[in-house]
């Protein structure tokens, strides 16, 4: 699908004053939530049922694995200890014992099918696309994101805050340098809404999407293979360079969300952040309104105030 961007809001993606767009895209007093912390281990919150689906999926696995493996090594030290040389000096002679031949294969079998019945239902619930209330596709670029808003005719290309297409002239002369943390980046990052912790994670422009909708983002890619990815969502797709594919989330809580491109794609992989707010129905209708109008030139009624 052609994307309608207007001349100044393509000139605004590369140019040094990217303002109006990072003013549209920024929703105030949103929870930060779906971010890496310090010192901390497992996932992200799950929002989406997809998401929970694979943290619960993960703790069967690993209830099942941590048995086979205390079950396991018990049986490695009770065989030490009951058949070392000094306890049975006389050798079995047999070859064969049937009934734990019939439990190894067994056993496994009904493991398997465990792990299987519960984990095909979420595998199909994944790859089984619903109608969609918002269409978007995402476009891999090196280094950076285009997002089309398919419904709605319009589009965006989404860079690290820091990326070189987003540095002006004026943070370079004060010695600012692309993709390096330094006094002006943080400055940078806080004009936007965000805080020092999320560098190298926030975007001048981010996916808004509505809470409580459902979300079908087409992948693809326009030189090489990258994934769009977003943890606490539970979804990632490899955007391939002619192809489209497609991957669903419905996130039930408001927030901020990041996730990075997670297939090797050259020099600047590590500088090619997702952010996706998630809002309100009512945000997102303002927030829709104003981007039409920016990215695609689609003039929006004037509202009167009331008395």
């Amino acid at each position: 699908m052609k994307k309608l961007l207007s001349a100044s809001a393509l000139l605004a993606s590369f140019s040094a004053l990217p303002a109006l767009a990072q003013d549209n895209l920024r929703i105030d007093g949103l929870e930060v939530i779906g971010t890496p912390v310090d010192g901390e281990m497992g996932f992200q919150p799950a929002v989406t049922r997809l998401a929970q689906d694979i943290h619960d999926l993960d703790y069967l696995i690993l209830v099942i694995i941590t048995l086979i493996t205390v079950f396991v090594t018990g049986l490695l030290f009770w065989v030490i200890v009951r058949y070392n040389k000094k306890r049975n000096p006389e050798p079995a002679s047999f070859t064969h014992h049937t009934p734990v031949e019939i439990a190894w294969t067994i056993g496994p079998i009904l493991i398997l099918v465990l792990i299987g019945a519960y984990s095909l239902p979420i595998l199909f619930r994944q790859q089984e696309i619903p109608e969609a209330d918002v269409t978007i596709k995402a476009i891999g670029n090196q280094w950076y994101w285009s997002y089309e808003y398919v419904d709605d005719g319009f589009g965006f290309d989404s860079y690290m805050i820091g990326a070189p297409a987003t540095m002006t002239s004026e943070e370079e002369a004060a010695g600012a340098i692309a993709n390096r943390l330094d006094d002006v980046m943080i400055a940078k990052l806080e004009a936007a809404g965000y805080s020092r912790d999320e560098w190298l994670l926030a975007t001048d422009t981010a996916v808004v999407v509505p809470v409580g909708k459902t979300i079908v983002m087409q992948v693809t890619a326009s030189d090489v293979i990258h994934a769009w990815t977003i943890p606490a969502f539970g979804v990632k797709q490899d955007g391939v360079p002619g192809r489209l594919a497609e991957l669903w989330f419905n996130a039930d809580k408001e927030g901020v969300y990041f996730g990075q491109c997670s297939e090797l794609c050259g020099q600047a992989h590590a500088y090619m952040p997702i952010t996706v707010k998630v809002v309100s129905e009512a945000a997102y209708q303002e927030w829709l309104g104003r981007a039409k109008e920016e990215y695609a030139g689609i003039p929006q009624p004037l509202t009167v105030a009331s008395n």
